[in-house]
C-alpha cells in the first residue's frame, strides 16, 4: 500500500511517520518546497516539529502529483476551512477508489459540514471510500513514539479495517468503528470545550472548574450527536472523552493555549496569531448553528462564541454559566 498525506503540519507529519512505523510506504506532501527538502535531506520538521528525527523511511515533495501517483490512501491534513479549496485543486490527480481519510477536526464555515462531507461531496466520493482518524492525536506525543490509543472511522468496516492496518504501530494502536458522525463531531466539539477550560485556567480557577466543564461539555457533545444520528457509545470511548480530556488537560493543545491567552485578557486575533491553527475558533460557529436548527442547548459552546465574536468579558463567562438554572443531570439540556 502507498499512502500520500496532503499537508505537513505537525499532525500530517506525525501521522505520516506512523504511517511509515507500520510499513505503509508514505509521501508527505507540503505546500512550501523548503520545507519538503527538509523533511527528505534532514528528516525533520523545522516549522512545525524543530528538534525532532524523523524517520528516515519518510518521503515527502512539494508537488500534489508526484505525492498522489498510485496512492491508495490519501489522507488530508490541512485546515479545515481549506479543505474544500485544496480537494478541488487535488481532485484531478487523486485516484480512484483510493481511501480518503480525515484527519482534521472541524466543522465548515457557511455550509456547517463535517469534514467527511466535504470530501464526498467535492470528490464525488462513495461514503464507504471516506474514513477520519480521531482520538486523542497530540501530535508533540506521538511524534515521539509515545504510546497512544486512536479510532479509524468509516460506514464501511472493510474501509475501517484498512486504515487501520496501515496505520497500526506498538505504539499507536487504532481502533475502529463505523460511526462516522460521532467521531467527527466529538473532534470538533472537545476543541470548543479546550478553549474554555483555557480561559478558566488562566484566570486562576481550579480543578472543579476544570472537570465540570469538562464532564458538561461532553454532555454538549452526546446531545448534539444524539441530535445528528451519532451513536452515544461513541462519546464514551476514545473519540469522545478520550479526546476531549487530552486536548483540556494538555499544554501542547493548541486550543487549550489558545484559550489561555484569552483568559490572560489578550484579544481574540492576537490569541489566535499565538500558535498554530486552534480549529475551535473558526468551528464554534457553525456547531452552533447545527444545535440551534435541532434545538440542542449547548451553554459552554454559546459562552466561548459570545467571547469571541461578541466581545463578551471572559470575568463574565463563569458568571453566565452559573446564573443558568437548575436541572437534572441527565434529563435538562
Amino acid at each position: 500500500m502507498k499512502a500520500a498525506v496532503m499537508g505537513a503540519g505537525s499532525w500530517g507529519t506525525t501521522f505520516a511517520q506512523v504511517l511509515c512505523d507500520a510499513g505503509t510506504r508514505t509521501m508527505l506532501c507540503s505546500r512550501k518546497p523548503q520545507l519538503a527538502a527538509a523533511l527528505t535531506e534532514r528528516h525533520e520538521n523545522p516549522d512545525y516539529l524543530p528538534g525532532v528525527a524523523l524517520t528516515p523511511a519518510l518521503e515527502a515533495t512539494a508537488d500534489p502529483m508526484e505525492a498522489l501517483a498510485n496512492a491508495d490512501l490519501v489522507a488530508f491534513a490541512v485546515p479545515a476551512q481549506s479543505l474544500r479549496t485544496n480537494l478541488i485543486a487535488w481532485a484531478p490527480l487523486i485516484p480512484a477508489g483510493a481511501l480518503l481519510v480525515s484527519l482534521l477536526k472541524g466543522i465548515e464555515l457557511g455550509t456547517c459540514a463535517r469534514m467527511s462531507e466535504v470530501i464526498t461531496e467535492v470528490l464525488d466520493a462513495d461514503p464507504d471510500r471516506v474514513a477520519v482518524v480521531a482520538g486523542p492525536n497530540l501530535a508533540g506525543e506521538i511524534i515521539r513514539r509515545q504510546f497512544t490509543a486512536a479510532v479509524v472511522a468509516c460506514a464501511a468496516p472493510s474501509g475501517a479495517l484498512a486504515l487501520q492496518g496501515a496505520c497500526h504501530t506498538p505504539y499507536f494502536r487504532p481502533y475502529t468503528n463505523t460511526d462516522v458522525t460521532g467521531c467527527e463531531l466529538g473532534g470538533t466539539v472537545k476543541n470548543i470545550i479546550a478553549i474554555a477550560v483555557g480561559i478558566a485556567v488562566a484566570m486562576g480557577l481550579g480543578d472543579n472548574t476544570k472537570a465540570t466543564l469538562i464532564t458538561r461539555g461532553l454532555a454538549e457533545m452526546a446531545r448534539l450527536g444524539s441530535a445528528l444520528g451519532a451513536q452515544p457509545q461513541t462519546f464514551a470511548g476514545l473519540a469522545g472523552m478520550g479526546d476531549l480530556v487530552a486536548t483540556c488537560s494538555s499544554p501542547l493543545s493548541r486550543n487549550r493555549t489558545f484559550g489561555e491567552n484569552l483568559g490572560r485578557g489578550m484579544p481574540v486575533a492576537a490569541a489566535a496569531a499565538m500558535s498554530q491553527t486552534a480549529e475551535g475558533v473558526a468551528s464554534c460557529g457553525p456547531v452552533l448553528e447545527l444545535a440551534r436548527a435541532r434545538g440542542v442547548e449547548m451553554p459552554i459552546t454559546e459562552v466561548v462564541e459570545a467571547i469571541m465574536r461578541d466581545g463578551l468579558p471572559v470575568t463574565q463567562a463563569a458568571s453566565m454559566l452559573a446564573s443558568r438554572s437548575a436541572k437534572p443531570e441527565w434529563y435538562g439540556p
